[in-house]
């Protein structure tokens, strides 16, 4: 289990305020990257620690704590797409079977017998949930009839990032809380000490959140993509739309999109405000280039991206995908 992260003081002790009035279900939701599923797992294990510190965390030497922390504790349940299980165990393997993105309705249906059973030590039973949007809507009706009729003492940890594609049902069930993204200062001292060698560019390219810019800082995701990508457009009259796709083509396409969104927004904020967030070392030539766009094209554009992006795990045709939307690019800044 995970220690706290820095900017998790305020709402660790807001989760502890409800240690006396537990609802049936907290839906924790924030932004991508900002350690969501680390909080929400350790507020379930100071719920089941036998001997919580007095600061309510557990206490890490109690049986409770040990078999959480060799995955079979008997009144917990981590619901995830196998996806990210088999990321985390390290099993995936080239040529098989791509794991499910989605959470399937045999996940959930497999907690009714754990929902129905009491409590092995006499406490909470908790389920945790995590991407909670990744349930397929079979899945999400099967866990809206156990929401419905909630046994006692039994709790559900939704953890989100898009609670906009949660059903509408599922949301009034639950107690909404938000977790906050830590201020820039806070994730710039933290990454840090984790030795980021330039942790302000790896912050501002992974929309600020610390665990995610962490992540770009030590595998270099989508890093020769995105420098590949940026010495095309950067001057688009220049530009080989076709020949940039090209080079661009093996490289997975929510890499590239998720860059052209970030420089398109700095392109559109740099238009209207004359600042910048993701790309603050280009602010002259942002500035520049924005001069001789259209804001109703950039936000055309920025539409047109995010449709793009919905598509980016399954398109029929990367290369040409990449074409579209590289040209339309280049047209932003035809007079």
């Amino acid at each position: 289990m995970k220690q706290l992260y820095p900017w998790q003081t305020d709402s660790w002790q807001s989760l502890q305020g409800l240690r006396n009035r537990l609802p049936h279900a907290v839906l924790l939701r924030g932004a991508q990257g900002i350690g969501k599923l680390d909080l929400a797992l350790n507020f379930a294990q100071s719920l089941l620690c036998e001997a919580p510190l007095v600061d309510g965390m557990a206490c890490q030497k109690c049986d409770s704590c040990h078999w959480l922390s060799q995955d079979n504790h008997p009144d917990f349940r981590l619901i995830q797409p196998d996806a990210l299980s088999a990321q985390e165990d390290g099993e995936e393997k080239a040529g098989s079977k791509k794991p499910s993105r989605e959470i399937s309705v045999d996940q959930i249906r497999s907690l009714s017998s754990f929902a129905n059973l009491s409590a092995h030590c006499g406490g909470y039973r908790i389920v945790v949930i995590s991407p909670a949007e990744s349930m397929n809507n079979n899945a999400a009706n099967s866990l809206l009839k156990t929401l419905e009729e909630p046994s006692e003492k039994l709790l559900f940890l939704l953890v989100t990032h898009k609670p906009q594609q949660l059903l509408p049902t599922i949301l009034s069930r639950c107690l909404s809380f938000n977790i906050n993204t830590p201020s820039s200062e806070m994730g710039l001292t933290w990454l840090k000490q984790q030795g980021v060698k330039n942790p302000q560019q790896a912050l501002s390219q992974t929309g600020f959140a610390p665990l995610q810019a962490l992540s770009w800082a030590e595998l270099g995701e989508g890093a020769e993509e995105r420098s590949i990508l940026l010495s095309g457009i950067y001057h688009p009259s220049k530009m080989d739309a076709l020949g940039l796709a090209e080079s661009l083509q093996k490289s997975p396409a929510i890499n590239v999109i998720h860059c052209l969104q970030q420089w398109v927004h700095d392109l559109a904020s740099a238009k209207l405000t004359g600042t910048v967030r993701y790309f603050p070392e280009q602010t002259e030539l942002l500035l520049k280039l924005s001069a001789g766009t259209v804001v109703h094209d950039l936000l055309r554009y920025q539409k047109e991206l995010k449709e793009a992006r919905r598509a980016a795990f399954h398109p029929l045709n990367p290369k040409l995908v990449l074409e579209g939307l590289l040209i339309s690019y280049r047209q932003l800044f035809v007079a």
